[in-house]
């Protein structure tokens, strides 16, 4: 009985044949997912900064960054807790009396562990040996649980993708993460003061992770559009790919060109930031529509 009801939120049935057809997710579904996404690259980010002993020394800097991370990450858990219709399972766990996390939610939680590792061991000197094993540790631990879970949800998502378009998946979930979490990152460093809020390397290295983005996303639609049932212009040119395209690339990019005269620069990498999470739940919609449409989905 448990086993039907969680099909039913997640799939529609075929009349003819009665096997479930997934049902693309909704905007703000998707918008919690890539959040979560955007978390655990911060994470993962911040991890690596304190391996590499480039991360801003200071206590409450690293504690913000982290609990930014947190609540990004924990936005669709905390929605699956309260049964929102946005979000009824988190990663295959669907949170009720008696139900057991699955293992991809196993993954994703026990990130939390080298998360409050760090949070006890930053200090002013973030150069300790050991608060560098701990961002050893916090980075490998979010990038595994970022390629892990991907792959799980394209097949909770798409139940009859094939293997070439599920090894696309997590090369793109890491990239993405890996892209937004470094934007919400830039937006932690901006609010201290005294920092170079606008490095070099920094904003070009951003730049860099929007166009490998956009090139793996590119990819990633030429490999499903062929595929497509009816003409492939329906899909191909729809206006919401552009706008999700502006949002997620052209304004974050537009912002970190605007970095460089130092004002305002607060405003700008928070609208980078939401401008890109909008943008690719936006093309993440779509893309999953296009799974859902093609033809072995089923």
């Amino acid at each position: 009985m448990k086993q039907r009801r969680a099909i039913s939120q997640h799939a529609v049935f075929d009349s003819r044949e009665g096997s479930p057809l997934v049902r693309p997710r909704r905007l703000g579904s998707t918008l919690l997912v890539v959040c979560g996404h955007d978390g655990y690259g911060l994470w993962m980010l911040v991890g690596l900064a304190l391996a590499v002993g480039v991360f801003p020394d200071g206590r409450g800097d690293a504690l913000v960054a982290l609990g930014l991370g947190g609540l990004l990450a924990s936005a669709g858990l905390i929605a699956a807790c309260v049964r929102s219709p946005w979000m009824p399972s988190w990663h295959g766990w669907t949170i009720s009396r008696g139900t057991w996390p699955t293992s991809d939610a196993l993954i994703a939680l026990a990130t939390l562990l080298p998360v409050l590792g760090v949070a006890g061991l930053v200090r002013g000197d973030n150069a300790f040996w050991a608060t560098r094993l701990a961002g050893v540790a916090l980075a490998l631990c979010s990038l595994a649980s970022i390629i892990i879970t991907a792959r799980g949800d394209a097949r909770r998502q798409a139940p009859g993708i094939d293997d070439r378009l599920a090894t696309q998946l997590p090369l793109s979930r890491a990239v993405s993460a890996t892209y937004g979490g470094g934007l919400w990152l830039w937006s932690c460093v901006a609010g201290q003061e005294g920092a170079n809020r606008h490095p070099v390397a920094w904003i070009i290295g951003l730049l860099l992770l929007a166009l490998l983005r956009g090139l793996i996303e590119n990819l990633r639609w030429q490999a499903v559009l062929p595929r497509m049932p009816g003409p492939r212009a329906r899909f191909e040119l729809q206006p919401r790919r552009y706008v999700a395209a502006l949002l997620a690339y052209a304004v974050p990019c537009l912002a970190l060109v605007l970095a460089s005269f130092g004002r305002g620069l607060m405003p700008i990498t928070l609208v980078a930031a939401v401008s890109c999470v909008i943008g690719m739940a936006t093309e993440l919609t779509l893309y999953d529509g296009a799974l859902a449409a093609l033809p072995d989905s089923r």
